[in-house]
């Protein structure tokens, strides 16, 4: 029966890329990405001539009952996004719930994950945390970091370099990590107090994707802050 994998691609560095999610490139029929001009790039790079159809955030109903024609027709397949993991922060997760629900196998093929990367270099113990994802862009934001600030576990968010000033001003002033571009040429690790590292930002020209964690205030700490 045919397969669907779930294929993590780099996020930044191409040497990052697993041989295994090479290899599972090379030999499924059709590679599923989020943004074609994208993953031609890293195909091109590693000489894999493959056939690849378009699936984002805004592909229908049609799109999916073609993949999932593919699929019936004994082809595997390859889901990618434009880096990373799919499935973490796209729309990969909807496709695979269709694919399951139509009773065929989805494989991961794990690598690189911006949260993951992130997570690995804090500082701090990560045993147990809260990951949501982008903020909300208008609704529900006044909650979303009610959660985030209240939270007793790390928290980690995503932002992009348009929003990222206005998300850190929403968070309370407690001990933060920022990654940007991470694996990337810019790579750049911002450690401290939020409103020390928005003075940072601000010297420089913001650009590329951050990963935001936030240390959790301890109770007694926080009321030894308050009083």
């Amino acid at each position: 029966m045919a397969k669907l994998f779930v294929v993590a691609t780099p996020i930044g560095n191409l040497k990052d890329i697993t041989l295994r999610a090479l290899e599972t490139l090379k030999e499924v029929d059709l590679i599923l990405a989020e943004d074609t001009r994208v993953i031609k790039g890293l195909l091109e790079h590693f000489d894999i001539k493959k056939p690849v159809l378009s699936y984002h955030q805004h592909s229908d109903i049609n799109k999916v009952n073609e993949i999932l024609e593919y699929l019936k027709q004994g082809k595997d397949l390859a889901l990618v996004s434009d880096s990373g993991t799919p499935g973490i922060s796209d729309p990969g997760a909807k496709l695979v719930a269709e694919v399951l629900k139509n009773g065929f196998q989805v494989v991961p093929i794990p690598g690189a994950s911006a949260l993951v990367a992130a997570a690995s270099i804090v500082g701090f113990s990560m045993d147990k945390f809260l990951f949501l994802g982008f903020p909300p862009i208008k609704n529900k934001r006044k909650k979303f970091f009610e959660k985030v600030n209240n939270s007793e576990y790390p928290v980690i968010i995503y932002e992009s370099p348009y929003r990222i000033l206005k998300t850190l001003e929403n968070l309370s002033d407690k001990e933060v990590v920022v990654c940007r571009e991470l694996t990337k040429k810019f790579e750049t690790i911002y450690r401290g107090s939020i409103i020390s590292i928005i003075e940072e930002l601000k010297k420089d020209e913001i650009r590329g994707e951050f990963v935001i964690i936030i240390k959790p205030v301890k109770k007694h700490e926080f009321f030894k802050k308050t009083c």
